[in-house]
């Protein structure tokens, strides 16, 4: 049964002044809070700047943000699993029947039995990153690159190579650049600078960004599966609810997402264990993902909530505290509380 509107606006007040402290503390520029239930009662507040280095903007609940690694749970995960539904590719099957090319000079190496669901949960020996922009400027010659390397082998860690792998599946399913393909209702692949929240100032590119992927191994793959996607507050809450609606009990997708794999991952996303980010008073039906430059999403099947928490935290820089786990871990609990 779907909670009424006034369950949900009491835990997001107390939340909210969670998010205002922060700001007002100076720990990040600015946010937005966003809960919804399966009925599609919301609540949206946005506080502080989109942009204070580079020009001053203030925060708006249309702002859009690269959501970072939530791409992975809402766009590449998604797509994936639907594939998967459809019969289009099995999930215990190695990315080899998709890719075949990968490692295709060592036939026998580990890197060519790792499979789709292995790569979902992160169950792969992948180093936890890479700095693939670093070894050129050219798309296609970094997706080579990706294909042929000999990658070093280490206990089983998140790591973004496993979803950079599914996004070029996706590509060669769909025979186009991620960037070309349809991000999902209310999502981009980019943001237009007058109306997104700006990130840090990249050495590398030498300048704020600002409407244009943050994730330097996304930019330079110009698309990828591990990051990418811009949305807004309504965007991110529209796709919670959509997952919401029914417990996913009639869509073997939402099933799937909900399907643990480890004890710490289902089939995109995280699910609650010890220091997590959704808190600590989490039911066992969440799941949620977080991204890098301060993004977050978390939905409840048991109480029939979602929440978000979206932040441009490592504006100007990420070299510094924004306190940003404590405070993603502190929001959660405070909905939780009741």
């Amino acid at each position: 049964m779907a909670e009424p509107a006034s369950t949900i606006a009491a835990p997001f007040e107390r939340a909210f002044l969670l998010l205002k402290r922060s700001v007002d503390e100076g720990r990040i520029p600015g946010g937005v809070l966003g809960m919804v239930d399966r009925d599609g009662n919301r609540r949206t507040r946005a506080i502080g700047l989109a942009q204070k280095v580079g020009g001053e903007r203030p925060m708006e609940l249309d702002t859009w943000f690269d959501l970072a690694s939530v791409t992975k749970p809402i766009f590449t995960a998604r797509k994936i699993l639907e594939l998967a539904v459809a019969g289009t590719l099995d999930l215990d099957a190695p990315v080899t029947t998709i890719i075949p090319d990968f490692r295709q000079y060592a036939p026998n190496c580990w890197e060519r039995a790792v499979t789709f669901r292995q790569c979902l949960g992160h169950q792969t020996p992948f180093p936890a990153v890479e700095p693939i922009y670093t070894y050129g400027d050219d798309p296609d010659r970094l997706r080579a690159f990706v294909l042929q390397r000999e990658w070093r082998h280490a206990e089983p860690v998140y790591s973004d190579i496993n979803y950079i792998l599914l996004g070029i599946a996706l590509e060669r399913l769909e025979g186009r650049r991620i960037r070309e393909m349809d991000a999902g209702p209310g999502f981009a692949f980019a943001g237009d600078p007058k109306n997104t929240a700006a990130t840090e100032f990249c050495a590398w590119r030498g300048r704020i960004i600002c409407g244009e992927v943050h994730d330097e191994n996304c930019y330079a793959l110009q698309g990828s599966g591990h990051a990418g996607l811009f949305g807004t507050v309504g965007a991110v809450l529209d796709h919670a609810q959509s997952l919401l609606a029914g417990d996913g009990a009639d869509d073997p997708v939402v099933r799937l997402m909900r399907q643990p794999l480890s004890d710490r991952r289902t089939h995109g996303w995280e699910r609650p264990y010890p220091g997590w980010s959704g808190g600590s008073s989490c039911n066992d039906s969440v799941i949620g993902h977080t991204g890098f430059t301060g993004t977050g999403l978390w939905i409840d099947f048991e109480t029939g909530r979602a929440w978000t928490l979206l932040t441009n935290r490592v504006h100007p820089s990420r070299h510094f505290d924004s306190g940003i786990f404590a405070l993603r871990a502190a929001i959660g609990d405070t909905i939780n509380a009741d």
